[in-house]
C-alpha cells in the first residue's frame, strides 16, 4: 500500500487556503460500502430472497459506474440520481437472473439512504479548531464545495462554518464547481491572492490536486482513512495529510 502520510517541506504557510467541505471538513460520502449495506440491511424482508448484500454490492457498483461518468449536473440532483442508481443497481440484478425488485421499493431505499447520510454526517474531530487556529494566523479562507444550493448551504449552517471562513462558494449558488478552472480563480478572487500565494486542500485527487496544481496552486489531499493513493495513480499532491491539524505550525 501506498504511504498515507508524506512530511512536508519546509514550505511557509500560504496567505490563503481553498478548503473542501465534504470529507475533509464533514465526514459525509466517504465508506460507502458501509451505508449501503447499512440500509438493504434495513429493508432485508422485503428484498428477500435476494441477500442485502449482494443488493448492496450490486447497488454500489452501480452508482460508482454512474458517478465515474455522470455529467455535473448530477451533482445538483443528488435525491434523484440516487433514485436512478438504485433502479440501476435492481436492473442490473434482474439481468442476472435474480426477481425483479420494484421501483417503489428503489426509491424507499435511496431515499432512507440520503436520511442516514444525513444522519451519520459529523465534523470531524479537530477540524474546527484547526479552521479557526488557520484563521487566527492570518490566513484567508475559503470554503469551495460542489452540490445544490440547499443541501451544502444547510450543511454550512448547520456544522457552524459560516464565520470561520472570508469566503464560501457552493457550486449551486454560483452555477459553476470543481474541476472547472474557474471554481479556484473566482476563489482566489474573493480571497484577494493568487496561485502561488494559495493551498487547495480536500479528498479528491482531481479536484483537489489535479487542477488546482494545473494552475499553480499547492495542492493538499486530505486522505482521512489512511488509504493512500489508489493503486496505478499517477496524481502527485504536494502533500499528504490524514486530518486539517497537520496544517497548523508544529503539527506532525
Amino acid at each position: 500500500m501506498a504511504m498515507t502520510t508524506m512530511k512536508p517541506a519546509s514550505r511557509p504557510l500560504p496567505r490563503a487556503m481553498l478548503i473542501d467541505m465534504d470529507d475533509t471538513i464533514l465526514s459525509a460520502y466517504g465508506r460507502p460500502e458501509i451505508a449501503w449495506n447499512t440500509i438493504t440491511a434495513e429493508f432485508a424482508a422485503e428484498l428477500a430472497p435476494l441477500p442485502p448484500q449482494l443488493v448492496a454490492t450490486t447497488v454500489l457498483s452501480f452508482a460508482r459506474n454512474f458517478w465515474a461518468n455522470a455529467e455535473a449536473a448530477w451533482r445538483l440532483k443528488l435525491a434523484e440520481a440516487r433514485h436512478l442508481t438504485v433502479k440501476g443497481g435492481f436492473a442490473a440484478l434482474a439481468a442476472a437472473g435474480h426477481r425483479a425488485l420494484p421501483d417503489d421499493l428503489a426509491i424507499r431505499i435511496a431515499d432512507r439512504f440520503t436520511t442516514y447520510r444525513e444522519e451519520e454526517m459529523f465534523v470531524f474531530p479537530g477540524a474546527h479548531d484547526a479552521i479557526d487556529g488557520l484563521k487566527a494566523l492570518g490566513i484567508k479562507l475559503a470554503l469551495v464545495t460542489n452540490g445544490a444550493a440547499d443541501t451544502q448551504r444547510a450543511k454550512v449552517e448547520r456544522f457552524e462554518l459560516a464565520h470561520r471562513f472570508h469566503h464560501i462558494q457552493i457550486e449551486g449558488e454560483h452555477g459553476f464547481g470543481k474541476p472547472e478552472e474557474r471554481a479556484y480563480l473566482h476563489a482566489m478572487d474573493a480571497l484577494g491572492v493568487t496561485a502561488k500565494d494559495t493551498w487547495m486542500i480536500g479528498d479528491n485527487l482531481e479536484w483537489e490536486v489535479v487542477t488546482p496544481q494545473r494552475l499553480g496552486i499547492y495542492g493538499i489531499w486530505i486522505d482521512v482513512h489512511g488509504d493512500g493513493l489508489p493503486e496505478g495513480s499517477t496524481v502527485k499532491p504536494d502533500r499528504i495529510i490524514r486530518s486539517l491539524g497537520e496544517l497548523l505550525p508544529g503539527e506532525p
